[in-house]
């Protein structure tokens, strides 16, 4: 089964960037999607990004569409999410997931991904 370990938080100021990073496990990932979720102490699980399993379609939520970008690599079978004009809102516990292969899934549906990593937490002063 896929495994996934995400990458690359820490802690940055207003207006500063990070990259994520998330290293999968797995004969099968390029045929996954992959989606970014984010969850901040108290609320619940958002969506963030998405990227079918083709590499064709991009989804990015309202809240950081113009500002956060994500990408795929399946030569290093990693999937990245650049993240610029960062804000205090966007401060939360950032994971990734993964649909099952080559099956068709709304990117956006926490419940299309059975794989998840441990998360990496971002932390954005202001």
């Amino acid at each position: 089964q896929v495994q996934l370990v995400e990458s690359g938080g820490g802690l940055v100021q207003a207006g500063g960037s990070l990259r994520l990073s998330c290293a999968a496990s797995g004969r099968t990932f390029s045929a996954c999607a992959v989606g970014w979720f984010r969850q901040a102490p108290g609320k619940e699980r958002e969506f963030v990004a998405a990227i079918s399993w083709s590499g064709g379609s991009t989804v990015h939520a309202d809240s950081v569409k113009g500002r956060f970008t994500i990408s795929r690599d399946n030569v290093e079978n990693t999937v990245h999410l650049q993240m610029n004009s960062l804000k205090p809102e966007d401060t939360a516990v950032y994971y990734c997931a993964a649909s099952l292969p080559r099956t068709p899934v709304v990117l956006t549906d926490t419940a299309q991904y059975p794989y998840w990593g441990q998360g990496t937490q971002v932390t954005v002063s202001s």
